[in-house]
């Protein structure tokens, strides 16, 4: 009774946080003086330009998607079932532009073809031409693509891990590993492939930053302007809605067409492991392949922000001006992660053991909050508190901590699904028939068992947290501003070293604790070679 009440409880902390203010939104939209109305909407949907900006969206999330997919799934492949080199090492360098702001890559591309690095090499025609590109729809093709293309190779990475193995050795009985690929693996791990191509379209779609910075009309810009600039609720909250809508109809698809099984991650298990594909003389050519898109798509954007930023002063000025920033966002983010991975780890437990009947409502909806364009749920979060009965919430930084809460639960409560799914039930079983109560097993058994589960939880409410822009940017309270949304506000009229020594700050405090995350969980490395 008390885990009910207790789980009970977490749920509708988690509600409360991040699916009241969204309905809130919606409900307040569509009334006026006690009245319904739809004034608002009709703006939307009989305004020419609405539906043109719905259009760009389209098209940049459906280019994107397919890109990542057609690029992320054989890399997964390649690093998850072959005897690939380094394949540890490129994973994560892959994963690098994921875990940093998107529009921080925009303004590295930016600098490197308006910065003239390239001109000197290529000729001033060509930069310009190039130039042109990025400020528009191929350009943020590109920075989303190289921003989200880790999640459609990472997904395929872990869903390989639940291939039984026996199945590709008979089948390679009959057939070579293409064979085996196109009828065996790719068919079993067609759900996790379908759960990528979701996630890549539902957050291409919600981006606002990128096509900002580079100038292409987008519709999520549509609520994020209507409510930053002309503080027009009723325009905002209309312009939001049909994003809050579309994400939901395309999980609600997901999870009738594949019966939820597209967002169970499978447990990760070491009587799993993939049958090793041998490329033999193919394996020199294959490494300097994916090692040159690395270095196109990762370690050449931030060299040139590191190039542009070079110089004593660069930092001095940065941390002259966005040092109070970076304070606030490395204690919010602590902060944050901490909640997250505490509400994820119940959630996970939640999902994992099926202990309510309502689990799968829970795990839609936090899957749906994590999708949702995170301008949405700002103005969400924004209509719900912003009264005079709650400005102790609304007016101080607890509103950014119930912004990461609602937005990210998703990351850690997977996480510790997976991890919980490693811990067998037999020994919180024998804990329950010794006479431990619910919290003493939790407290003295699984949670120390699955303690690799919560710092890596940890780490990825840290990242996600600290990397947020969306939603902190509408929600936080005056003076309480982080160092992604001053960073993006002083991109207007700062200089281009300034920005760059910024942005390379906020890398550098991003990454280093993935990189920690990724040496602590692998620290024996076998040596490698070509």
């Amino acid at each position: 009774m008390r885990k009910r009440i207790f789980l009970t409880s977490v749920v509708i902390l988690l509600m409360i946080a991040g699916l009241l203010p969204v309905l809130f939104m919606l409900a307040k939209s569509v009334t006026a003086d006690g009245c319904l109305t739809l004034a608002a909407y009709k703006g939307v949907l009989t305004s020419r330009r609405q539906w043109v900006l719905m259009g760009h969206s389209m098209a940049l999330a459906s280019l994107v998607t397919v890109l990542t997919l057609v690029a992320g799934v054989p890399l997964g492949i390649l690093f998850g079932k072959t005897d690939f080199p380094f394949r540890r090492l490129f994973v994560f360098l892959f994963v690098i532009p994921l875990l940093i702001s998107p529009y921080i890559i925009a303004v590295s591309w930016s600098d490197l073809f308006g910065g003239g690095f390239l001109a000197g090499v290529l000729g001033p025609h060509f930069t310009t031409v190039a130039t042109r590109l990025l400020f528009g729809l191929p350009g943020c093709v590109l920075v989303l693509f190289s921003t989200f293309l880790p999640i459609p190779m990472v997904l395929t990475m872990v869903f390989l891990k639940s291939v039984n193995p026996r199945l590709e050795e008979a089948g390679r009985l009959v057939s070579g590993w293409r064979g085996v690929l196109k009828n065996i693996t790719i068919p079993l791990i067609l759900p996790g492939i379908l759960l990528s191509a979701m996630l890549v379209f539902l957050l291409s779609f919600g981006e606002f930053g990128v096509p900002n910075f580079l100038r292409y009309n987008v519709f999520p810009v549509e609520s994020f302007t209507q409510f930053s600039a002309f503080y027009n609720f009723k325009a905002a909250t209309a312009a939001a809605a049909p994003l809050a809508v579309l994400t939901l109809v395309v999980l609600a698809a997901e999870f009738y067409l594949l019966r939820g099984r597209g967002t169970e991650i499978p447990s990760f298990s070491d009587s799993s492991i993939p049958l090793p594909i041998n490329f033999g003389k193919y394996r020199k050519i294959l490494f300097f392949s994916v090692a040159l898109a690395v270095f196109l798509l990762v370690i050449m954007p931030l060299a040139v922000l590191l190039i542009q930023s070079a110089g004593f002063d660069s930092y001095a000025e940065a941390f002259r001006k966005g040092g109070d920033s970076l304070l606030r966002s490395l204690l919010y983010a602590v902060f944050g992660a901490t909640l997250l991975t505490i509400f994820g780890f119940f959630t996970g437990y939640l999902i994992r053991t099926r202990a309510l009947r309502f689990w799968r409502s829970v795990d839609f909806v936090t899957i749906f909050l994590f999708a949702l364009p995170g301008t949405v749920l700002g103005i969400g979060l924004v209509t719900l508190w912003n009264r005079p009965l709650t400005n102790f919430i609304y007016a101080t930084p607890l509103i950014i901590i119930l912004g990461y809460l609602a937005r990210y639960t998703a990351l850690t409560s997977r996480i510790s699904a997976a991890y919980l799914g490693q811990i067998p039930g037999s020994m919180e079983e024998a804990a329950r028939i010794a006479g431990a109560g619910w919290f003493r097993r939790m407290a003295l058994i699984v949670a120390p068992l699955a303690k690799n589960g919560l710092f890596a939880g940890w780490i990825a409410g840290y990242v996600f947290s600290l990397r947020d822009t969306a939603v902190t940017m509408l929600v936080y309270p005056a003076g309480h501003d982080t160092l992604p949304v001053r960073i993006f506000t002083l991109m207007a009229n700062g200089s281009p070293r300034l920005i760059a020594a910024l942005c390379i700050i906020m890398v550098a405090v991003t990454i280093i604790p993935a990189g920690i995350l990724w040496m602590v969980s692998n620290p024996v490395q076998e040596k490698e070679t070509i």
